[in-house]
């Protein structure tokens, strides 16, 4: 592996952290070490998201850079009599990226290796070989013989099932191929803004937060937006790149490299106009690249942070990722970057008119 600089460090350790919605902790661990030494306080809610506080003025508006914690997994549900484990996804999969795909057991033992089988090929119909296998008739092996042995090496029902894969700078040294992008990347801009407001002036109290079970129900985002009643909010997460082959431009229009995305709209939320304003004027104004984009079929944890209390203004920024929701997606460095100097701007110029301005005008 390349020599890695200290971002690309922090990048490492989040992605390759073990956690599924309803097991973040080990990621929540990675983000807090890394978080806290910008933070006046760490905590954590009830349903185990992570919230970093740090004030620059004690009265002045709330503002809250959430990334979620949990990554797309599986979940052990049945064991076989022959050792072949039965289990449940956590979190959208697509078939067709899940066989013979190297996955990591959790349990209280320790971690077991495995690998997501079906039935071969070679005895397969001519016709049931050309249709995608169903998830249902796939298994995790982990080279086991009987129940007994798999349950005597640790594995239960309920225990997480990870996605495995190494964190990897390609030959172009900004592209990064890991699994967890999905939503690693985010934590680690919540991370990053903080350490560059650390001896910024501003009239604001920034909440750095890592949330749990996005995956599945946008859930850390409605309990940590309850705890913190945020006055702005940003998302970050990643979004679609269209930038490969067969993908038009009306199916996706991202493209890695070109800067965050500013979503306009998604499933869950219609971006707040006010607030988008303000981020491209400031963008626009210091040449930082963006692109628009639009997800009609998805959404991020603002589509329940902007539902909290009476309403609180929000935007999701994304960053262009290539093969989400697999064991191996692809970003571009200087997007990650530019959202982070991005949002950190942005944060610099809100102060309690501009917040009233932006919320009422």
């Amino acid at each position: 592996m390349k020599n890695l600089d200290e971002t690309l460090t922090m990048l490492k350790d989040l992605t390759d952290a073990k956690g599924i919605p309803g097991n973040e902790r080990e990621a929540r661990e990675v983000m807090k070490k890394y978080i806290a030494p910008f933070a006046d306080e760490v905590a954590t809610d009830g349903l185990g998201s992570l919230i970093a506080k740090k004030v620059g003025l004690d009265n002045g508006p709330k503002i809250m850079v959430a990334g979620h914690l949990d990554e797309v997994g599986f979940m052990v549900t049945q064991i076989d009599d022959k050792g072949f484990i039965r289990f449940q996804t956590v979190g959208g999969w697509w078939s067709q990226v899940m066989l013979a795909q190297r996955v990591t057991i959790v349990t209280k033992k320790g971690d077991v290796t495995g690998v997501i089988g079906s039935k071969p090929p070679h005895i397969l119909s001519p016709e049931a070989r050309k249709k995608p296998v169903d998830i249902k008739d796939m298994f995790v092996d982990i080279g086991a013989s009987s129940k007994e042995e798999v349950l005597a090496w640790g594995v239960k029902p309920g225990d997480q099932i990870v996605p495995y894969f190494e964190f990897t700078v390609l030959n172009n040294e900004k592209m990064l191929l890991a699994k967890a992008w999905d939503n690693r990347i985010g934590c680690a801009i919540a991370i990053d803004v903080l350490k560059r407001l650390r001896n910024a002036n501003h009239p604001n109290v920034v909440y750095g937060v890592g949330t749990v079970q996005e995956e599945v129900g946008l859930r850390g985002a409605k309990t940590s937006a309850h705890s913190i009643k945020p006055d702005i909010a940003f998302a970050v997460d990643v979004g679609v790149a269209g930038d490969t082959p067969g993908v038009s431009e009306k199916e996706a229009q991202g493209k890695m490299g070109d800067g965050p995305q500013i979503i306009l709209y998604d499933a869950s939320m219609v971006s707040h106009k006010g607030l988008r304003d303000l981020v491209t004027d400031t963008a626009d104004e210091l040449r930082i690249p963006y692109q628009f984009d639009s997800i009609a079929g998805g959404g991020t944890d603002s589509g329940a942070i902007h539902l909290t209390a009476n309403g609180v203004p929000a935007l999701s920024i994304t960053i262009a990722t290539r093969y989400i929701h697999s064991h191996a997606a692809m970003l571009h460095r200087d997007d990650y970057e530019n959202a982070v100097k991005l949002i950190a701007e942005v944060i610099k110029r809100l102060d309690r008119e501009t917040v009233e301005k932006i919320t009422f005008d």
